[in-house]
């Protein structure tokens, strides 16, 4: 799930971005002014009430590629599902748990801690399913369910994957309500990182540029500061690519299995990997993408069903999560890309993504810059 957020490259002072983030011209730690912190119950309750208005429910359902993609997932998986009992995890409007019950579940639990709850009942009951789809109101971490289930569906995907951390939720629900041997879905995702040269956002640099020749205005000195206020920030950006932005192969940096013991406590220490890149051709590079795929059981005989929010492939409103360098950097064909990232809780609200990247670029000494989920 993931709340609509729109790209924002315009001047400004950094939001939580400014969290332990460095800046690359020597590695100098930015200055932050105290901002009071509100208890983790509080933040709950906050991000509970983002998914209490429609839009955000609109944007995941209209989102065909996901929707049709967790359709599919579950009418796959019928075999496992028929005559037995679901747990849908952050059940929204509840069409995740319609779909269960239509592949066959005997009992679907359906748990939601945003004010939603009550359309969803409203949902269950105009679609006649008021005796197999039980709409329960709270965090799963507290609402008390009257047997283990056999399945558990979630959609918890964030920006980057794990932003809004609701990842955590499904793997308490797993630990407490998932009978041995029980199916998750999805099982398991995958994250990917790759340079990009954003042509978007080149054409924004080089804009100052152009005036003279359009207005008979000289402007062009203000391309450094225009490079300042759009790539200088410390935010992660969310925004659509192509695969015509990707500068070299894509590489696999983190691996979750969903059933694997350990998870939680994995993600708490920070989640990521190494990447080395040889890139395809001479481009200004930008920094990097981050996405993601996530993978469903393929049922009988089926295979597995992947849903990918890659930019080679059809868009999500999940997009890809930019990780912006405060300046281009020209690469050539072959030129050596190296570095790791880490995709972990912010220290200030532990459903705010942050990311650490350290990287190298040819002969270019390493740099390092924090990023974070602006609020």
């Amino acid at each position: 799930m993931s709340q609509p957020k729109k790209r924002k490259l315009e001047p400004g002072v950094d939001g939580e971005g400014g969290e332990g983030a460095q800046e690359e011209n020597g590695g100098e730690q930015e200055t932050v002014l105290p901002r009071s912190r509100k208890t983790k119950k509080e933040r709950d309750q906050q991000y509970y009430e983002c998914y209490s208005d429609v839009s955000v429910h609109e944007e995941m359902i209209a989102d065909r590629v996901r929707t049709d993609a967790y359709r599919l997932a579950i009418l796959r998986n019928w075999s496992a599902l028929r005559g037995k009992t679901v747990l849908d995890v952050g059940a929204g409007t509840g069409i995740l748990s319609i779909f269960c019950a239509q592949a066959g579940a005997r009992r679907v639990y359906a748990v939601e801690a945003s004010a939603i709850w009550q359309q969803a009942r409203e949902v269950v009951r105009l679609n006649g399913l008021e005796d197999r789809v039980q709409v329960l109101h709270g965090p799963v971490e507290t609402v008390e369910l009257p047997e283990q289930v056999d399945v558990i569906v979630s959609e918890w995907m964030g920006y980057g994957l794990l932003h809004e951390s609701m990842l955590s939720s499904v793997l308490q629900a797993r630990t407490k309500w998932l009978k041995e041997g029980g199916l998750l879905l999805p099982a398991s995702a995958d994250l990917f990182v790759a340079p990009i040269s954003d042509q978007m956002l080149e054409l924004r640099l080089g804009f100052w540029s152009q005036v003279k020749q359009n207005y008979g205005v000289d402007m062009s000195c203000l391309e450094g500061f225009a490079t300042r206020c759009l790539m200088g920030r410390s935010e992660i950006v969310v925004e659509s690519l192509s695969g015509e932005d990707i500068l070299a192969r894509p590489q696999r940096f983190a691996q979750l299995d969903l059933a694997r013991a350990g998870l939680e406590q994995e993600l708490e220490a920070g989640v990521g990997g190494r990447f080395r890149f040889s890139c395809y051709g001479s481009a200004p590079m930008h920094g990097f993408a981050i996405w993601f795929q996530v993978t469903f059981p393929g049922g009988d005989s089926e295979k597995p069903l992947v849903l990918s929010t890659s930019p080679f492939h059809p868009v999500t409103h999940w997009k890809q999560a930019l990780l912006y360098l405060n300046e281009p950097v020209h690469v050539e064909q072959d030129t050596d890309i190296s570095g790791e990232i880490t995709l972990l809780p912010s220290q200030v609200d532990h459903r705010h993504l942050r990311i650490q990247l350290r990287y190298k670029v040819g002969d270019q000494e390493e740099k390092t810059k924090d990023f974070a989920m602006e609020e």
